[in-house]
């Protein structure tokens, strides 16, 4: 933007009232946190019309908001991360959910999810133990299912049947429960076979797509934090994972024969 308005470093500096030009190399190389005022300020100097300006006002917003850690999630502990999700639940008109991994936490039952809630805390460092309260709050936040005014999509990869990262007990009960879920009827359980001939299409990184009255968010959870996508482009890419995903699934009748075939071969002990 500067080079495009020809101005040297030098320059600018001077028109932003700035002593040194080093600020400006700085701020345009990433090394220091743009604020919405720095992009005002480019905008003002460089002569950017208007509509540019609110264009790259909004990016830089979203930008923003991209990354959180867990580190800083978890600052009000676990149960207060769960129940700060609770009012985006209760306003989602339409929610996907893709994953490679683990069980979705609104279709976990309260054994795994003291399982991973556990493991969260132990690997994130956490010295306030508030599982067991924050287990609570997950359940609490389940009951959005029964909302008649939103639809919930899971898909998942055959391999989430068959990981088994709590005892076979939990294993069971958790597999029990997903042929459960799936007779709900705001509920779409869907399952992408480990055979499937997937035509190129290739499992993507876990993500969650959730339409709400006035904007649409992508989250992935990666391992030391969360990304939070809403600019439309990105959001347009996700739709379009998912639908490449969600034709290679199977439902129904066929769905429930690959969770029963993980169940039959999940041991005793």
């Amino acid at each position: 933007m500067r080079q495009q308005a020809r101005l040297s470093g030098v320059q600018f500096a001077a028109l932003a009232g700035w002593s040194s030009s080093a600020q400006v190399s700085m701020i345009e190389h990433g090394q220091r946190t743009i604020t919405a005022d720095h992009v005002r300020l480019w905008c003002r100097i460089c002569q950017v019309p208007d509509h540019v300006a609110a264009e790259l006002l909004d990016e830089q917003r979203a930008a923003a908001g991209m990354w959180q850690t867990h580190q800083d999630s978890n600052r009000i502990g676990l149960k207060g991360r769960q129940e700060k999700l609770r009012d985006k639940y209760w306003n989602v008109r339409l929610h996907r959910v893709y994953q490679t991994k683990v069980v979705p936490g609104l279709l976990q039952t309260p054994e795994l999810m003291t399982h991973y809630l556990t493991t969260a805390r132990l690997e994130q460092h956490l010295d306030l133990d508030d599982v067991a309260e924050a287990v609570q709050a997950r359940l609490r936040r389940q009951r959005c299912l029964d909302r008649p005014d939103a639809r919930w999509l899971f898909l998942l990869e055959e391999d989430v049947l068959w990981y088994r990262p709590a005892p076979p007990d939990t294993h069971r009960r958790q597999l029990r429960h997903l042929l459960e879920v799936m007779r709900r009827p705001t509920v779409s359980l869907g399952v992408i076979p480990r055979d499937v001939d997937r035509r190129g299409v290739n499992p993507e990184e876990s993500f969650t797509m959730s339409e709400l009255p006035d904007s649409a968010v992508v989250t992935v959870e990666l391992v030391s934090g969360t990304l939070t996508l809403t600019q439309s482009y990105e959001n347009r890419m996700y739709l379009e994972a998912w639908e490449r995903l969600f034709s290679l699934a199977v439902h129904g009748d066929l769905m429930r024969a690959l969770i029963t075939a993980a169940l039959a071969a999940t041991p005793d002990a």
